[in-house]
């Protein structure tokens, strides 16, 4: 699904965190949206996803305008910096939570989680609670949760974040193998610029609330905006 943002704005009180950003994400893209903390990226996904009301400008979705679509009606998968996991349910539960709720019948809710344990290499850890898993294996569970429902687009919040270097690396070079398999368009927000440099397609980066650039990564890497 293609995504469209036009002239979006989000004030909070006088202060605004995102002024007038407009930009498109291609269907099957993976984009960053790079910059530091109170940049106003993360405000900018949850936007999209619904999980914020715009002050102003719209956001569209496969063509259709969604500024009054709750998060449910938006088809859009959702993975938080810290998991999120329920840390009372199963890792095959956690997964099939999502489709409990779209009312998916139990065959095919239970071979739909099957088929994403065996993608995001979890087989076998099905019947684990989220506290005995490692930080990698956690986040690979939000991430199956979160595509379990088949969404158009899936958006990260600086998924790495809570893991070490050595983990997030190993995590990054999953995450490209995992688009270029599914090909579904994806927006992640981060930080750090090699991750950004490293994953993505094409980067906007922020600052200040502004969209300040976006190209390539050999395109915002050679011809920097200052």
């Amino acid at each position: 699904m293609k995504i469209e943002v036009r002239g979006l704005t989000k004030k909070f009180g006088s202060g605004t965190a995102v002024g007038n950003v407009s930009f498109v994400v291609n269907e099957g893209e993976l984009l960053g949206l790079l910059g530091p903390s109170g940049s106003g990226k993360t405000t900018v996904l949850r936007l999209i996803a619904g999980l914020e009301v715009p002050t102003s400008g719209d956001i569209f979705i496969d063509g259709k305008r969604v500024n009054d679509l709750t998060v449910q009606e938006r088809n859009i998968g959702f993975v938080f910096q810290h998991y999120a996991l329920f840390k009372h349910l199963t890792v095959f539960d956690n997964i099939a939570f999502g489709l409990k709720i779209k009312k998916w019948n139990r065959e095919d809710r239970d071979k739909r989680v099957a088929e994403l344990l065996e993608l995001l290499d979890l087989k076998g850890l099905g019947g684990r609670l989220p506290t005995q898993l490692s930080g990698g294996q956690r986040q690979r569970v939000a991430l199956a949760r979160a595509l379990a429902p088949k969404p158009g687009v899936l958006l990260l919040d600086e998924p790495f974040a809570a893991v070490d270097a050595k983990i997030r690396a190993e995590l990054r070079e999953w995450l490209v193998h995992l688009h270029d398999e599914l090909n579904v368009t994806t927006v992640f927000v981060t930080h750090d610029q090699e991750e950004a440099m490293e994953v993505s397609n094409r980067i906007v980066i922020f600052s200040r609330g502004r969209l300040e650039q976006m190209g390539t990564p050999r395109e915002v890497y050679e011809e920097p905006r200052n």
